[in-house]
C-alpha cells in the first residue's frame, strides 16, 4: 500500500512539472511569434504608426484564434446536435470575423 501512495506522488510530480515545462515553453513561443521590430526614427509619426500596426497585428491574432474557436465550437455542436451551442459557435465565429478585419473595417469607416 505504501508503494501506491509513493507512486502517485511522482506522477503528481512529473504531471506539475510537465504542466510548468509546458506553460514556460509555450509562454516563450508566444513571445518569439509575437514579437515585431519596431524602429524609431526622428519623425514621431512614423513611430506611431509602426505601433499602430503592431497593436492591429495583436488583434488581428487574437481575432483568427477566436475565429478557429468557433468553427470548433460549431462542428462539435453539429456532432452532439445542440442548437444552443451552435448559436454560441456561429456568435463567436461573427466575433472572430469582426475582430480579424478590424483595421479594414475602421479604414472604411473613416474613409
Amino acid at each position: 500500500m505504501k508503494n501506491l501512495k509513493n507512486n502517485n506522488l511522482t506522477v503528481e510530480k512529473q504531471q506539475k512539472t510537465y504542466k510548468r515545462y509546458f506553460s514556460i515553453a509555450t509562454t516563450f513561443a508566444v513571445i518569439l511569434c509575437i514579437s515585431i521590430p519596431t524602429y524609431a526614427t526622428n519623425d514621431p509619426l512614423t513611430v506611431v504608426n509602426n505601433l499602430s500596426e503592431f497593436i492591429f497585428g495583436l488583434i488581428r491574432a487574437i481575432g483568427m484564434i477566436l475565429l478557429g474557436f468557433g468553427i470548433m465550437q460549431v462542428g462539435l455542436s453539429l456532432k452532439s446536435h445542440d442548437p444552443s451551442q451552435r448559436a454560441n459557435g456561429f456568435l463567436t465565429v461573427a466575433g472572430g470575423i469582426i475582430i480579424t478585419f478590424a483595421k479594414e473595417i475602421l479604414t472604411i469607416i473613416t474613409g
